[in-house]
């Protein structure tokens, strides 16, 4: 009897010891490795128009982590009949297992917590916010001024955009790098973060209309390159689908 219980007992410390062996190789300290096991078991659909847009970072993240998700795409002509199933009537809206959240920031900080994208504590996350914050605060104009109508207009605000408004939120974005980066190629921490991506996807914006515009800012460069040559966000902008915007 002694022996048999004696023999129970080893089983079942052995079986801890081989699913602890497990998790601690599955969660090798990346920050991009999945560790929670309710965010690899949940399932993702991503609601938003046939473009990039304000979707794209949070497909950026999602190809960061390697994790599969449903990329559900409306063209303009279908909107109007989806319209009503979003909870404030716009995109992107994340249906995570079955739960609909709008605003693509929230989005974008929401998936970035749920894959190790964060940062890795309280402090680093607001080192992550505060860049985020600050390349919203220098695409403001953008956005307006992209949908001018008047060709001459729009030709000449975004002149005065690129000269006289973009290049202090540049500056301002290099000195949190330098102050925040631990003298690495990243923003916060030396490692990959969801501001980095969002930095990459908007200045993707302004490389459309300048394409030598970060020639005059060395280390925005090498973190775009950096980024660029993360495996799985190599993989997804070689395989992404071509769109208008």
């Amino acid at each position: 009897m002694w022996f048999s219980t004696s023999i129970t007992i080893i089983s079942f410390l052995l079986a801890i010891n081989f699913l602890s062996n497990v998790q601690s190789q599955t969660c090798s300290g990346n920050p991009t490795d999945h560790c929670d096991t309710e965010a690899l078991m949940s399932t993702y659909k991503l609601h938003y128009f046939n473009g990039r847009g304000r979707a794209e970072v949070s497909r950026l993240i999602f190809a960061a982590a390697g994790q599969k998700f449903e990329d559900i795409r409306y063209e303009s002509s279908q909107w109007p009949s989806h319209k009503s199933e979003m909870p404030l009537g716009q995109m992107p809206v994340l249906e995570f297992d079955g739960i609909k959240l709008p605003q693509s920031l929230s989005i974008a900080r929401f998936l970035a917590k749920q894959f190790n994208l964060a940062g890795k504590d309280n402090l680093e996350q607001a080192k992550v916010d505060t860049v985020v914050d600050t390349m919203v605060d220098g695409m403001a104009k953008f956005g307006p001024i992209r949908r001018e109508v008047d060709e001459v207009k729009r030709q000449a605000d975004m002149q005065k955009f690129l000269v006289d408004e973009l290049p202090k939120h540049m500056q301002n974005l290099e000195i949190l790098a330098n102050a925040y980066s631990n003298g690495g190629l990243f923003f916060v921490g030396n490692h990959l973060t969801w501001c980095d991506l969002f930095v990459y996807d908007m200045l993707e914006n302004i490389l459309h209309v300048d394409s030598s515009f970060l020639s005059r800012y060395s280390w925005l460069q090498r973190n775009r390159q950096e980024v660029e040559q993360q495996p799985n966000i190599a993989a997804y902008l070689k395989s992404r689908s071509q769109t208008s915007f």
